[in-house]
């Protein structure tokens, strides 16, 4: 079974999980109403797009990954039991996927380097990040988490982007909520080096036309 959708690259396309009543639509895909999924997979085509091409780079690759996402998800729907919000299962799947894709692909992940930074050094960062515009802030960080390693942006674009929680994403990636911390604050770390050599960057540029 496949699936014909188009995606997105906007990670900020909103979806109203509040409004939207999961419970009914699932209900009737159960009952046999195949139709019905063609709306589940509407509500949330360019999230699961979005955290495939995060991890996987590759936009075919990506696309590919998030079909099978929803196959997956369409034939396993019976096995939702309503523990975690759907959203949670859904992205668990694509997750797993997007693992099996880059395992049979046996693809290399990039490393980048850790700089020390303290706490209080990577707040003083994202605290630089929060006076800029909001979409100039949300570019810069998404073009930094694309540099980073497929699980790792995967995870930074859950607690970001989607507000996933640490319980929530304990689930996703079957870890506990404090190997989420750690991980997450690694994380952090890469992102902060990134942004540091970008921002110098861009103020050495500044600095520099200046002098002109």
């Amino acid at each position: 079974m496949r699936f014909i959708v188009t995606y997105s690259n906007d990670l900020s396309s909103d979806v109203n999980m509040n409004s939207f009543n999961e419970q009914y639509y699932i209900t009737k895909i159960i009952g046999g109403d195949s139709n019905a999924f063609a709306v589940l997979v509407d509500q949330y085509k360019d999230l699961v797009f979005s955290l495939s091409l995060k991890m996987l780079k590759n936009r075919e690759e990506a696309e590919e990954a998030a079909q099978d996402t929803f196959v997956k998800v369409f034939k396993s729907l019976n096995n939702f039991k309503g523990d975690s919000k759907f959203s949670t299962w859904i992205y668990k799947v694509a997750y797993n996927t997007c693992l099996d894709q880059l395992k049979k692909n046996k693809r290399v992940q990039d490393t980048i380097p850790i700089d020390d930074f303290s706490e209080k050094q990577i707040e003083n960062l994202e605290n630089v990040l929060d006076a800029i515009d909001e979409r100039d802030r949300n570019k810069m960080i998404q073009d930094c988490i694309h540099l980073l390693p497929s699980e790792e942006a995967f995870l930074l674009i859950l607690f970001y982007f989607e507000e996933q929680s640490l319980e929530e994403i304990s689930k996703i990636i079957d870890c506990t909520a404090n190997n989420v911390k750690v991980k997450l604050y690694r994380s952090r770390k890469k992102i902060a080096s990134i942004l540091k050599m970008r921002l110098e960057s861009e103020i050495i540029e500044c600095y520099g036309s200046k002098r002109k």
